[in-house]
């Protein structure tokens, strides 16, 4: 690779190294004529940021100091003026994938199709080993799909795979940390590798955003479990995606930097950034989601707004605390499925608001001569959906 190419894979830092290698060959510290042997595979795998991704995705002008006049592009062209933004941050049609091993085969994705609309916090759920991982480490040119088509930001992973892999960041499951980096390091690094000119990358705002400001010189490997997922975060948002994964990026992370973190990716969501989050914390799914997909043994088995996709248990539990004691539930409430607990003294039903209106499980408590001095009512949420859709077959 010629001094040029290697510039524009890597930016400004890069190219002082090779100062020094000319430096060093010059002073016959290294003999004229042979290189260093230099692994740039993670140079060559992380491509500059393409200019028309999105607004933050800014054109940056790459260092071409000891470089011949021409270069190999590392960018698509820019796209014509007034071209608009696509209608779906991630395209997956057909998306199938399959482990060949001594075992045989394994199907990890199964025909998915799937549309993630620009701009949406969507969130991707699904138990252990049902192929989420899978589809992420596909979209980030970690894993060759077996069959299907997936597009980027309107680029397609096979056509354009620089294209692709530069208009998105992940934040992995793993700690792939060097532990003898610092923050700060870490990220001027990687902003490197992506081809981020100095005077454009936002190290210090990004370490502050992720709560790693008071972090920033201290090696890596200090750092807890919880800060160093964090500084994973970190690392994904350098060059500015218009697309972010994130793969349970808040697992061993504590209470107060948890909302401190998603307070930032909402601030991101809200400024244009189509948020992809998987998490084994339904909670947090179901307040930060506004679209959510459920994936299950490889297959995509719902897909909704979070509300439509709740709306489908219809299922609702009451529960009526009365003053009389009860040895057993009375006839006219068994047949409405009552049951009894001697501890609270109260009544449970568990009904379908749509065939069964609350007014008559009321009326029903009052026919059988019993006093309310308490009533609670619990609707479904995102965990009974959850168990539904993935228990069982």
């Amino acid at each position: 690779m010629a001094e040029g190419q290697i510039a524009a894979v890597a930016g400004d830092d890069m190219v002082g190294h090779l100062d020094l290698f000319q430096n060093l060959r010059h002073l016959r510290i290294l003999p004229r004529g042979r290189t260093p042997q230099i692994d740039l595979s993670l140079a060559r795998m992380i491509p500059m940021a393409p200019p028309d991704a999105t607004q933050a995705l800014k054109p940056r002008p790459i260092s071409h100091r000891n470089a011949p006049e021409k270069t190999v592009s590392q960018s698509p062209p820019p796209a014509p003026p007034g071209a608009s933004l696509p209608a779906a941050a991630i395209s997956a049609q057909g998306l199938v994938k399959v482990y060949r091993g001594r075992l045989g085969e394994k199907r990890a994705l199964n025909g998915i199709d799937l549309d993630i609309p620009r701009g949406s916090m969507f969130g991707l759920l699904g138990p252990n080993g049902a192929g989420k991982s899978t589809f992420i480490n596909i979209l980030a040119g970690l894993v060759n799909k077996t069959a299907g088509t997936v597009r980027v930001w309107d680029r397609d992973i096979d056509r354009d795979p620089r294209g692709a892999r530069a208009a998105i960041g992940v934040v992995p499951q793993e700690l792939n940390i060097d532990p003898f980096f610092t923050p700060h390091e870490l990220l001027e690094l990687h902003a490197g590798l992506y081809g981020v000119p100095k005077r454009e990358r936002r190290t210090a705002e990004i370490l502050t955003a992720v709560g790693l400001a008071d972090k920033a010189n201290a090696y890596a490997r200090t750092l807890s479990g919880g800060m160093r997922r964090r500084l994973l975060v970190a690392k994904a948002m350098v060059h500015n995606p218009p697309v972010l994964v994130l793969d349970e990026p808040t697992a061993g992370v504590d209470v107060e930097l948890r909302q401190q973190l998603w307070a930032y990716v909402r601030e991101l969501n809200r400024s244009g950034v189509t948020v992809i989050l998987t998490t084994h914390y339904l909670e947090e799914a179901e307040e930060l989601c506004d679209r959510i997909a459920i994936i299950n043994k490889g297959q995509l088995v719902a897909c909704d707004t979070t509300p439509n996709l709740i709306s489908r248990l219809d299922r609702k539990d009451l529960r009526i605390t009365v003053s009389e004691p009860l040895e057993t539930v009375p006839e006219i409430l068994a047949a409405f499925g009552a049951s009894w607990d001697p501890v609270e003294k109260a009544l449970h039903f568990s009904y379908r608001p749509s065939e069964q209106p609350i007014q008559r499980l009321l009326a029903a408590v009052q026919a059988a001569g019993l006093s309310v001095t308490d009533l609670s009512t619990r609707e479904a949420d995102l965990e009974d959906l959850f168990l539904e859709m993935t228990r069982g077959n």
